[in-house]
């Protein structure tokens, strides 16, 4: 149960005086990052998809 204990302990040490925690500044432009890179790879799926879909319907409507 000691190792445990011990273990616990090194890790809260660990994460309060060895972990360098980004700032808010920091988080913020790094949620804003993700966002828009979201939504340019949402953009361009988006994009392909409809491509894709137009040729196919192009395709099934010249077989009739």
């Amino acid at each position: 149960m000691a190792g445990v204990a011990e273990y616990i302990k090194e890790s809260y040490i660990e994460l309060t005086e060895k972990v360098t925690w980004p700032t808010w500044r920091e988080l913020q432009n790094s949620a804003v990052l993700v966002l828009v890179a979201a939504l340019i790879i949402a953009l361009l799926i988006f994009g392909m998809d409809q491509i894709i879909g137009y040729l196919l319907k192009q395709f099934y409507t010249s077989l009739t």
